[in-house]
């Protein structure tokens, strides 16, 4: 009897110590995925100015763009970033050409190919302003302008990014997307050979955003409105080549779909819309997305604006997260560079115009580099 005693005043003991927070209760558990993945590396602070393309040229400068849309503001508009500083790119004088530059890519052969969204704070989309640049970064000069004109062009397009496949065309073939500041999305394909450009997949399911979409951005959480958006939202946004430049890759920002089409049947202009159409690959879901980058071995890496990360598609379609970290604020634009994923991190989500008119921007804006296979 006195042993049935003692054990019961020890359970006792240990139960009224648990109770109690005393050192019988184990730490609580926590969701693994809210805990950084430690590789996160930060590599340029901005703290007067919003980036939001990034390139590498075959010299190893990192090229990066800050667009006028949602913040004007004095100094380069494209630059080169280096220890601490930006350099006016191509150089100081060519940078009243552009307007506003957003997404931006290195093509195949090194050259630098920049996406002018043509947008401005305060003014909105400034006409004749929507452009493709053509940069030779071995003589820093604008090599060739691409205006983007009606009927491809529409009043309320907002061309976003832009990826260049030099296996079709004469001189290659250019892939835009237009994510719309309305409700007509599409893609612009443009010969770079003849500057003939054409307006494919326009309003289609696959380009555009998913009615009743809910996503959550910085903690806020959003139906897909287009009368009133409380977080970025929108048609066809990010894209990308294969490793070969077979095929194109796209997104919408509404969506966690992503769809596919060979470049050889996109770039024909011989093609009809119904091909096109029939043409494209349901490749499954991914996340919300906005930025992506190929690796060499094929891979897609694709910003997951949900989770603060980055994520990864590999070729035969498996996911993975390769970066979780809270600093990254609805992660923009992507680029892959000597082994790393480097990303620009705007925070476009807390802007005035989803928060009733106030900025919950928190400076500086940042660039993170995430090291692969270390």
């Amino acid at each position: 009897m006195k042993a049935n005693l003692s054990l019961v005043a020890v359970f006792a003991a240990g139960f009224f110590a648990m109770a109690a927070g005393g050192p019988a209760l184990a730490k609580d558990s926590v969701d693994k995925g809210s805990i950084s993945s430690g590789n996160v590396r930060v590599v340029a602070r901005f703290p007067h100015v919003q980036p939001s393309g990034i390139a590498f040229l075959p010299d190893n400068r990192m090229v990066v763009s800050f667009p006028r849309s949602a913040h004007e503001h004095t100094g380069a508009r494209l630059g080169v970033y280096a220890q601490g500083k930006i350099i006016p790119f191509p150089d100081a004088a060519s940078q009243e050409q552009f307007v506003s530059p957003l997404g931006m890519i290195v093509d195949a052969q090194g050259k630098l190919w920049v996406l002018d969204e043509g947008m401005v704070e305060g003014q909105g989309t400034v006409a004749g302003a929507q452009k493709l640049f053509e940069v030779d970064p071995v003589t820093n000069q604008i090599v060739k302008v691409y205006p983007v004109t009606a009927p491809a062009l529409l009043p309320d397009s907002h061309l976003n990014d832009v990826r260049i496949d030099l296996t079709h065309g004469t001189a290659g073939t250019a892939f835009i997307t237009d994510t719309s500041t309305g409700v007509h999305p599409g893609l612009v394909v443009i010969d770079l050979a003849t500057g003939k450009q054409r307006r494919i997949l326009a309003d289609a399911k696959v380009v555009s955003a998913e009615p009743g979409f809910v996503g959550m951005i910085d903690g806020v959480v959003g139906r897909y409105d287009p009368d009133h958006a409380v977080i970025p939202q929108g048609g066809v946004d990010g894209i990308d080549l294969s490793a070969d430049q077979k095929t194109l890759y796209w997104q919408s920002l509404s969506s966690r779909k992503l769809y596919s089409a060979p470049t050889a049947l996109l770039s024909d202009t011989k093609t009809t819309e119904a091909q096109i159409e029939a043409a494209v690959t349901y490749e499954g879901e991914t996340t919300m997305g906005d930025g992506m980058a190929t690796g060499p071995d094929g891979s897609l890496y694709i910003s997951d604006v949900e989770r603060h990360g980055i994520l990864r598609r590999t070729v035969d379609g498996q996911v993975m997260m390769v970066a979780r970290d809270a600093r990254l604020i609805e992660p923009d634009g992507l680029a892959y560079h000597d082994g790393s994923v480097y990303s620009v991190i705007g925070q476009w989500a807390r802007l005035p115009v989803f928060h009733d008119g106030k900025s919950l921007e928190e400076m500086p804006f940042i660039i993170v580099r995430i090291p692969l296979n270390k």
